[in-house]
């Protein structure tokens, strides 16, 4: 830092000081925790030990200031005698294994990370034997400097990073750029959208100067109202066809696709709504001066032109003032409840109630408009068209859900039956009504599994909101004769499913023809028996994916064999139901068979339909936001099988070139972000799947490549976390998988640093890159200006 640096930060750390320590003009133990934001006292009072230089009990001024002076502007060395004097519990001047699993077991705390006692002392012994290079049995100071000399990107900002109050505050150096809306950049990546909106501000500046115009010989508020009329004859009709789902869905298929922003009708729609609403407001404001200057010279009063049918203004009786009032309430009503605050604070039926009222909309508008009919006979056609189709088709085939698993995270996997006619494309969505949740409300969902799968379907559903809630806790209530109404079935179902087990055995292990790697019976990719285990690998039975064969049976070693601890229940295989002696009571609170009706609505097309038409695809998940991604993944899986080659004389495998047409894919980056640990168990077992299933070599490199950020977890440049991260990294180059999720792929701490990431997938020359993202707006507006800037395409899943 510079002199004028140093003077600012000196008194801004006073400042800090003065806030923390109060009265006294010192900081104790409890104080300096709560500074700290610690989740683990353990590195609070090795800190605290550290800066109380005098050994007094509490932090003056001047000891506080040492320690920063010596943290921020001192050398490698000495941040890296600091770190180990934290590490040097006993103050011998070495560190012994147990001291250092004390300090790991403390990271792990502070990371939000669980993992069994064995595979703590894994980690520690991993580390202490790499540090440890005269094997004396203590890791000295000079050892545990050469050993971080093989980690530089750690020493290149080694610091406390969660206590901001001892960083030196970041100086606001704003550089003049130009805004992004006026870069070449974002015209360029949003030029389909951009135009429609010009081509729509056009239409309805010519609508509205043309009804202006027709009636001009009525007065300046008449003419205003008039154009805002016209205006919304247009917009009250066009809202309505940016919601023809199957239209849109058939037209994602054609060339329309390149020209029109059909993957944004969500966002247009929005776009379109707050027209109305402007566009409303004004028209009825117009009349309603209107009106006054009109009660001032003629028979009626103010309050008669607008709430009574007396005037006889309007072509149904005289109504178009009062249904000009209603209107004008039910769709500042509609507005206000849809909302982001309202949809995602967890009160989507409030939204979706009142959204309904667009019926009565459109009937008052035909009564209260005498062109509005119009505008409204072919596009409302169509709509109800669509309603009709609709309802024929989630009244048909007899739809129940047939399975369910509670997983973590509160996320709920439902199994459905699918019908033979029922075709989708990976990533689509579609509307579910579960009459023993909600008789009348229809939700939203992505389809997690591949349309491979021939014989279900599966949704994973986040509890999020009220409906969500009830239908987590719905299945979260023990067994009884309202859930499974065919108890007996089940059971006859669970018993002949142990009489198939018992006779098949494991005679199709070494299946692996492409119809056994499609068969109908469901794919055990997300969830295992062992969940419980904080620790998943290749060789658990907990992510045995071997296929199951057409009976049910599945062509390898049977997942039920495998004791769940008792602190996490297990789940058994995706097929018929397993042995009815395998399903305990606790498994059974997280998974069971049933036979619910459901109706379903759809598919319906969303943006991730391009990713097989791209080159070089990017797939971002946030959280739950990974679903569409499960199904595309598994689709990609099932097309990667499919020019896989094995060698017969030994274990060699490679890939041809992908001469598909339905995929261009030439590479496949998959990033998935979450908050903790537990959200990763879910999906694990799939991508597991996904990396055994790679081949050895292939002509480009690397087809599928994955990246996992856990944002709970520190990153490697903070001291409370430096030795846990360099441990799970020697593991995981020992045991060739990730100790957190048990793929191969390293689990990274925090959050990506996108510009990098973004930097890197530009470097690699695979094509056209196309980023599909879904998860959290907040963090789709960052992603989507990277995008923007490095050239890259942007897609985002909406609902």
């Amino acid at each position: 830092m510079s002199v004028d640096e140093d003077a600012r930060w000196l008194e801004w750390v006073t400042k800090q000081f003065e806030t923390i320590a109060g009265d006294d003009k010192e900081i104790d133990i409890d104080e300096f925790k709560t500074a700290l934001k610690v989740k683990e006292s353990f590195f609070a009072e090795r800190f605290f030990a550290l800066f109380d230089s005098d050994g007094s009990g509490s932090i003056s001024l001047d000891e506080l200031l040492k320690a920063l002076n010596l943290l921020i502007h001192g050398d490698e060395t000495d941040k890296l005698r600091f770190l180990f004097q934290v590490y040097d519990v006993d103050g011998s001047g070495s560190i012994d294994p147990d001291e250092l699993r004390t300090v790991l077991k403390s990271c792990l705390q502070e990371s939000a990370i669980s993992l069994p006692e064995e595979k703590l002392d894994d980690l520690t012994l991993v580390l202490f034997e790499s540090a440890d290079k005269d094997n004396s049995g203590s890791i000295t100071f000079e050892e545990l400097k050469a050993e971080l000399e093989n980690f530089p990107e750690v020493m290149e900002n080694l610091t406390i990073s969660a206590a901001n109050w001892l960083k030196p505050p970041e100086q606001d150096q704003k550089k003049p750029q130009t805004p992004r809306y006026l870069t070449r950049a974002y015209w360029q990546n949003n030029s389909r959208k951009l135009l429609f909106l010009c081509v729509y501000a056009l239409l309805n500046l010519l609508l509205f100067v043309a009804a202006m115009l027709y009636h001009r010989d009525g007065g300046g508020w008449f003419m205003l109202a008039k154009g805002c009329g016209q205006c919304l004859n247009f917009n009250c009709t066009f809202v309505m066809v940016l919601m023809l789902r199957r239209c849109l869905t058939w037209l994602r298929a054609t060339w329309v696709v390149r020209i029109l922003p059909l993957d944004q009708n969500i966002l247009l729609h929005q776009i379109v709504g707050y027209a109305i609403l402007l566009f409303s407001l004004v028209h009825t404001a117009a009349h309603v001066v209107n009106f006054a200057r009109m009660s001032q010279s003629g028979g009626f009063s103010l309050w008669e032109y607008l709430l009574t049918t007396r005037p006889g203004i309007g072509w149904v009786n005289g109504t178009a003032s009062l249904t000009g009032v209603i209107l004008q309430l039910l769709i500042c009503l509609m507005v206000f409840c849809s909302s982001t605050f309202v949809r995602r604070s967890g009160h989507f039926e409030v939204f979706y109630w009142t959204h309904l009222s667009y019926i009565w909309v459109w009937i008052l508008l035909i009564i209260h408009c005498a062109n509005f009919w119009k505008w409204f006979v072919v596009p409302g056609l169509v709509f109800l068209l669509e309603k009709i189709v609709g309802i024929a088709v989630s009244r048909m085939g007899g739809l129940y859900i047939v399975e369910v698993n509670l997983l973590p995270s509160k996320v709920t996997h439902l199994v459905i039956r699918r019908p033979q006619f029922f075709q989708f494309k990976p990533g689509d969505y579609i509307y579910i009504n579960i009459p023993a949740i909600a008789k009348y409300e229809w939700h939203p969902f992505t389809i997690s599994s591949a349309p491979e799968q021939s014989d279900t379907m599966w949704l994973h559903v986040r509890s999020m909101g009220q409906w969500t809630n009830r239908l987590y806790e719905h299945f979260r209530q023990p067994e009884s004769q309202a859930v499974c109404p065919k108890k007996l079935a089940t059971s006859l179902r669970k018993r002949r499913q142990e009489t198939q087990v018992g006779t098949s055995g494991l005679s199709a292990a070494g299946r692996s023809s492409p119809s056994d790697l499609c068969a109908p019976q469901k794919d055990q990719m997300f969830l295992s028996s062992d969940s419980g285990r904080a620790v998943a690998s290749n060789q658990d039975d907990a992510i045995e994916l071997t296929m199951f064969r057409q009976n049910g049976s599945r062509s390898g070693s049977a997942a039920s064999n495998s004791e769940a601890p008792p602190e996490e229940p297990g789940l058994t295989d995706r097929g018929e139901a397993p042995p009815l002696a395998s399903i305990s009571a606790k498994s059974g609170e997280n998974h069971r068979f049933c036979n619910i009706k459901c109706y379903v609505d759809g598919p319906y097309g969303t943006p991730t339909r391009q990713i097989f038409a791209s080159e070089h695809a990017v797939l971002i998940g946030a959280g739950i936001g990974i679903t569409p991604f499960a199904s595309i993944l598994q689709s990609i899986m099932y097309r990667y099988r499919m020019r896989k080659h094995n060698c017969p004389n030994c274990n060699y495998s490679w890939c041809e070139n992908m001469k598909d047409t339905d995929m261009r894919l030439r590479k496949v980056d998959f990033i998935w972000i979450n908050r903790d640990q537990k959200s990763f168990e879910w999906f694990v077992s799939l991508l597991t799947k996904l990396e055994m299933d790679q081949a050895d070599g292939e002509p480009e490199g690397q087809f599928l490549e994955m990246h996992m950020y856990m944002t709970s977890a520190l990153s490697k440049n903070d001291m409370k976390a430096i030795g846990l991260q360099m441990a799970l990294d020697l593991l995981a180059k020992k045991e060739e998988k990730d100790s957190i999720t048990g793929l191969r792929t390293r689990t990274q701490p925090g959050r990506p640093e996108w510009e990098k990431v973004f930097q890197k997938l530009s470097e690699e020359n695979k094509g056209k890159v196309h980023v599909f993202y879904c998860g959290a707006p907040a963090l789709a507006k960052v992603i989507k200006a990277q995008c923007e800037h490095f050239g890259f395409n942007f897609y985002k899943e909406n609902f």
